[in-house]
């Protein structure tokens, strides 16, 4: 099982990376936001989720986990495919499709080819519903009791619902939250400012 790999870019198409390895090119699906963060000739570590089947062998690449962690929740969603995840994150950002799904933005997901609106409804009812199991029960008071006055309780709360959309748990994410200052922040910002800690 690959986790990920390291290696220099040898080429380079809209969703597509290769990195070679001592000698070896990986063929690596990329989204358009991962391709657009690469270089040719530079080294570059992409995590890796793979897809593999009787007639297949498919490795996908993303320049962050929060990316990765995205695809293959999104891959999860009946009838949801590796290409539809891909279309869709190539479109959004893992903040911005977090955010999307906890606030019902059809718009967001329909936006990239190939997804319908049909399609942008089951994502969001799917994934809606496991981020409310997964926080039943979840006291607020747990997630950032230091959390200063101007950072608007909506905003903490939109962040975290959507950082547990992201696979994040509570219990991984409160002693981030109460290490930062969240004055004035939007709920975007903190769930960059989340992701940026939890990935050190």
């Amino acid at each position: 099982m690959f986790y990920h790999i390291e290696g220099t870019v040898t080429e380079l198409e809209p969703n597509l990376v290769v990195l070679d390895c001592g000698g070896v090119g990986y063929a690596l699906n990329a989204t358009g936001n991962t391709v657009s963060q690469v270089k040719l000739g530079e080294r570059k570590r992409l995590y890796v989720s793979e897809s593999i089947g009787e007639t297949n062998f498919d490795l996908y690449g993303f320049a962050s986990k929060s990316e990765k962690r995205c695809f293959e929740m999104l891959i999860a969603v009946s009838g949801i495919g590796p290409k539809a995840a891909l279309s869709i994150l190539s479109y959004n950002t893992p903040e911005s499709l977090a955010l999307a799904i906890m606030n019902n933005d059809e718009k967001a997901l329909t936006v990239a080819p190939g997804i319908g609106k049909k399609i942008a409804q089951r994502v969001i009812l799917e994934l809606k519903d496991k981020v409310r199991k997964e926080m039943s029960g979840t006291e607020p008071a747990v997630l950032a009791p230091a959390a200063t006055a101007p950072a608007a309780d909506g905003n903490l709360g939109d962040a975290m619902a959507a950082l547990t959309v992201l696979g994040y748990s509570s219990a991984e994410v409160a002693p981030v939250l109460k290490s930062l200052d969240l004055a004035g922040l939007s709920a975007e910002q903190i769930i960059k400012a989340v992701l940026r800690q939890m990935v050190k």
